[in-house]
């Protein structure tokens, strides 16, 4: 039992490792930089768009698996993978805000970068719009999947390209140094010490939240199949 679940055990404890030392763990404040407290976000803004990139990979992979061989389990992990990229994308927008709130002096200031990621996440709704909007199963997989890889492709130029060619309040933006997070003169050893479990905790709980998700599909899609 231990063998088959060692994943979650270890993502239970990583994020709990995370969610109550990275509330403890000394944090510098960079001069010019009024991070002060907020920099602990770093433990949960940033992971949480690691783990969406990562579901959202996933997912461009079983696409391709559909396109290739029309499964409709890889329909199934596709549209799954791409359900909790979108879930975790809203909650690294809204972490996002709560951060660019203290640090801006408002939740939203239209930044390119906030722009970006708001398109990227919207992309992937128009993905469940799309799909949700056909009645034949095959189809809405097929064409689900085509877009699925148009989406993805989409991620590049507004959350990594463009916000760093255009002028931004952002870390990582036209003009800056990079993200002060994860600048190695500003973060501590203290800090990474979080803030790569926490990368490792995120991913884990995302894949973790996927597969039950899959498992209730798989069970829906036997029952249609019996009727």
């Amino acid at each position: 039992m231990i063998q088959k679940n060692w994943w979650k055990i270890l993502c239970f404890i990583l994020l709990l490792y995370t969610c109550s030392y990275g509330f403890l763990v000394e944090v510098p404040s960079p001069p010019g930089v009024p991070l002060q407290q907020t920099i602990r976000n770093l433990f949960f803004h940033v992971p949480m768009w690691i783990a969406m990139m990562v579901c959202f990979t996933v997912s461009l992979v079983y696409a391709i698996k559909y396109l290739r061989n029309t499964e409709p389990v890889n329909d199934i992990y596709s549209t799954e993978f791409a359900r909790t990229g979108t879930f975790l994308g809203v909650l690294g927008l809204i972490t996002g805000m709560i951060w660019a709130n203290y640090q801006w002096g408002k939740a939203w200031s239209g930044d390119v970068k906030q722009n970006g990621a708001a398109i990227a996440v919207l992309t992937y709704f128009a993905y469940f719009v799309l799909k949700g909007s056909l009645n034949d199963e095959e189809k809405q997989a097929r064409i689900g999947a085509v877009y699925n890889i148009f989406a993805y492709f989409m991620l590049f130029p507004t959350i990594w390209i463009l916000p760093r060619l255009a002028e931004s309040l952002h870390p990582g933006g036209l003009g800056s140094e990079g993200n002060p997070g994860l600048n190695p003169k500003d973060t501590t050893n203290a800090m990474r010490s979080v803030m790569y479990p926490a990368f490792i905790g995120w991913t884990l709980l995302s894949v973790w939240i996927t597969t039950l998700r899959i498992r209730v599909q798989k069970v829906h899609y036997k029952k249609r199949a019996h009727e």
